[in-house]
């Protein structure tokens, strides 16, 4: 068996650290399988490159960030390889652009346009421990590029996909996927296993095991994974395509994002173009905005109301200062900040009915108000206030009975 392994910068963090990971690779190949690692940068290397390249320039050129960020996994792959060789185990390190990836877009947030995994196949043939560079690859001008957040996960995804390995593990400082946030809800579970568009969905509201795009990677080329603990050897959660058995559970899980505000414009003339002047002077400004709701009023008015990061609240009144204007007299700019986000995430919306009726009962008998409500086929959001929060997601976990969910297979 092919065993893709990525460990995070909490993982390899000390040099203890790294001779945990080094047994617990030799342990593996002891069992007789043939293995791979990715590894990130050690932890909290990445922002000292960030502070050395700060004090000498105030904004330092994006070209040069990836040459010098990329050194913080080259560093790493090094030392992980001399624990294992400390071990008597056979492994050799490859750097990005060893390994292969070949990425396309702008430094620091690049995407990897494709791998050739030849040479890693070749030290995998020889019986090797191959130890591969995360979150780094070169473009077609031979220019090293970094792959932004989550860059590390994707490139173990896609390292895992290049070398057709059996399973890919991501190793983090959680032992796998809750069904909440154990710090907000006590009661919260372990799945034993997830499909991949739950997953993404509760990625894109706040989950913070997986950024969407690996996610988003492994399903679109089949490469089943699971999200374990890097400090003991309990069972993880699968990701992996969904199948009949999954929709018996209604709600596979229930995710929360604080620091959430509101924007409402009124009095917008019911005319086509309106929405996309509005959503183009924020979209201008890189603002980013996740729930809109828009209704139309009895007197001919359209009303829209969106969400997003309080941080991005003062850019946005800016933004459409000017839009407001053009709008007409009658248009005005409303505002909330301290509100939440909750949502509930499972493929069994698809067969069963009731899910949102269940979810607002539950917190009317909490004496939880809603605000702005948002579904997809597999996903309900809503919108509370911010100090509500906690109580809310502790009310629908129960309700949903992910209290008593098993934990294992």
């Amino acid at each position: 068996m092919l065993i893709v392994q990525k460990y995070g910068g909490t993982s390899v963090g000390s040099f203890d650290r790294i001779r945990n990971v080094a047994n617990r690779v030799k342990a593996l190949r002891d069992e007789g399988h043939d293995v791979a690692v990715v590894v990130s940068a050690m932890g909290g290397v990445t922002d000292q490159l960030i502070g050395m390249a700060d004090q000498l320039c105030s904004n330092p050129p994006a070209r040069e960030m990836d040459v010098l960020l990329s050194t913080g996994e080259q560093q790493s792959i090094a030392l992980v390889t001399m624990a294992l060789h400390a071990v008597g185990v056979d492994a050799v390190s490859v750097t990005g652009r060893q390994a292969g990836m070949t990425t396309s877009g702008s430094h620091t947030r690049a995407r990897i346009h494709k791998i050739d995994s030849s040479l890693s196949r070749r030290y995998l043939s020889e019986g090797k421990v191959v130890i591969a560079a995360g979150f780094q690859g070169v473009n077609e001008e031979g220019l090293i590029q970094t792959l932004g957040r989550g860059g590390s996960d994707l490139s173990a995804i896609a390292f895992a996909s290049s070398v057709g390995a059996d399973l890919c593990q991501i190793l983090t400082d959680v032992d796998g996927v809750y069904s909440a946030d154990p710090r907000v809800v006590p009661e919260a579970r372990k799945l034993p296993e997830i499909s991949y568009d739950e997953l993404l969905e509760l990625a894109s509201v706040g989950t913070k095991v997986m950024q969407s795009r690996s996610v988003e990677f492994a399903k679109k080329y089949d490469v089943k994974f699971e999200v374990c603990s890097s400090l003991n050897n309990n069972p993880g959660t699968i990701v992996t395509e969904e199948h009949e058995a999954m929709e018996a559970a209604v709600i596979r899980g229930v995710s929360i994002e604080r620091s959430q505000a509101r924007v409402t414009i009124t009095g917008i003339p019911d005319e086509p173009g309106m929405s996309a002047q509005i959503l183009s002077a924020l979209g201008d400004d890189e603002i980013n905005i996740d729930m809109i709701v828009s209704n139309i009023a009895h007197d001919g008015y359209a009303r829209h109301s969106f969400t997003m990061h309080t941080n991005d609240l003062g850019r946005a009144q800016a933004s459409l200062k000017p839009v407001l204007a053009n709008l007409g007299p009658e248009a005005k700019l409303e505002t909330e900040a301290a509100i939440a986000k909750l949502s509930v995430v499972g493929i069994g919306m698809r067969s069963h009915s009731g899910v949102a009726a269940q979810m607002f009962k539950a917190l009317g008998q909490a004496v939880i108000n809603i605000g702005m409500i948002s579904t997809s086929e597999i996903k309900i959001s809503i919108t509370v206030d911010e100090t509500n929060i906690e109580d809310a997601a502790r009310v629908v976990h129960g309700a949903f009975g992910l209290d008593s969910a098993p934990t294992e297979p």
